[in-house]
């Protein structure tokens, strides 16, 4: 991180945070519950501004001050005279394109504008080739932010070269990862009734740009050499894509297994886990696959989750596993590619002395991911802008 400029930190800098929320299901929505918590057992008060999707009814709990249909400037408009008259010394924005509404997402750009206080933004989403709209939007974005977070250091360059944004504006905070004990992870397979089993897995909500299809066919050639392996499917089908097409990827999954043969290794687990159901099928994996066809994404929370529970890791090469496996802590394959899958998995399964070694580097390596740590270095940058905001306003707009 890049060191501080003033050396005066506010202590405890009031926080409100604009992203989706729980119990909305989406990744999004849950990274900000952890981030608000993380953030929040310091002692720092922190409020959520909840974006909501079109005829959404969402439950909110008190920490959700207000919410902003995402497709309703006026929204926009109360939200940004909420921030500015209610004492709050830092917005921090989750930014996810899909997320606001307007041409271009000109809506966050014209808030943004009204919004007096420091301006923290996290990018969950940077494209290499981004489209020109996306470039502009991403570049407004930053020239109204304070600071701009990313979870993968090879971001920095990218938005430096791509989009043109300053480095020194940029700090690279990971993901997060809950704190888990490693010993319970030698009664989850039975826990789970997986006992005996090796464990691939896969987590996330379904949708076709998961890639699943090649890891299901890679089972055949997995089966072959280890018939104790079983993979799980876990999770439940992206809202959105289940409102337009239903189940049909799913379907096609099941299909696929049952052509190949291989239908009673695939087990499909079609729930919204919690935290804790999710970490315990973690700790009960062998192996943890992600064979994402986007190579451009820059972060995934289930890999983050998967080498925080120590799992050795095995993936395509998007940006965010480049960045995450570095150093000998998991295996990178082909894209589209089953034999390639297979054999990665399979190098891991068939050798105990290498699969050990992956989940003792991984286990040390998700320590430094964990919640409190993230919320640690949130609040140390939320102090640190609240802090340079008392002493000199007009750096803040100077920096941008």
């Amino acid at each position: 991180m890049p060191q501080p400029i003033i050396q005066r930190l506010h202590p405890t800098p009031r926080v409100v945070f604009m992203s989706s929320f729980v119990p909305r299901e989406c990744g999004l929505a849950t990274f900000t519950e952890d981030v608000v918590n993380a953030v929040s057992a310091h002692g720092v008060p922190c409020k959520v501004i909840a974006m909501n999707r079109p005829r959404q009814r969402v439950n909110y709990d008190r920490r959700v001050i207000a919410t902003v249909h995402e497709d309703r400037m006026q929204d926009y408009q109360a939200a940004a005279a909420l921030v500015n008259t209610s004492g709050y010394d830092i917005l921090s924005i989750q930014h996810e394109f899909g997320l606001f509404g307007g041409e271009s997402c000109d809506y966050l750009e014209r808030f943004l504008n009204e919004v007096n206080i420091p301006i923290v933004t996290t990018f969950h989403t940077i494209l290499n080739k981004p489209s020109v709209a996306m470039r502009q939007n991403l570049r407004a974005v930053a020239r109204h932010s304070s600071a701009i977070v990313v979870m993968n250091s090879l971001a920095i360059e990218l938005l430096e070269k791509v989009y043109g944004i300053d480095s020194r504006m940029i700090y690279m905070i990971h993901h997060g990862a809950p704190v888990v004990l490693s010993g319970r992870r030698y009664t989850m397979k039975s826990d789970l009734k997986l006992h005996g089993r090796k464990v691939l897995s896969t987590f996330g909500l379904l949708s076709s740009g998961k890639g699943l299809e090649y890891a299901v066919q890679a089972m055949p050639y997995i089966v072959e050499e280890c018939p104790e392996a079983v993979y799980l499917i876990l999770g439940q089908t992206h809202p959105v894509v289940k409102q337009q097409e239903g189940e049909r990827y799913r379907d096609s999954l099941k299909a696929l297994a049952r052509k190949l043969g291989v239908q009673q290794h695939i087990q499909f687990v079609d729930k919204y886990f919690t935290k804790a159901e999710l970490v315990a099928y973690l700790l009960a994996s062998d192996v943890y696959l992600t064979p994402y066809l986007n190579m451009e994404q820059v972060t995934s929370g289930t890999l983050a989750y998967a080498m925080a529970c120590g799992r050795p890791l095995v993936s395509t090469p998007y940006l965010y596993a480049q960045f995450l496996l570095g150093e000998d802590r998991g295996l990178l394959v082909r894209p589209q590619d089953e034999k390639s899958i297979a054999q990665s998995c399979l190098a891991i399964l068939t050798n105990a002395d290498l699969q050990a070694r992956m989940e003792r580097s991984n286990w040390r390596y998700g320590q430094t991911m964990i919640w409190p740590r993230v919320g640690q270095e949130y609040l140390q940058l939320f102090q640190h802008l609240a802090g340079m905001h008392v002493t000199s306003p007009s750096y803040l707009k100077a920096s941008a």
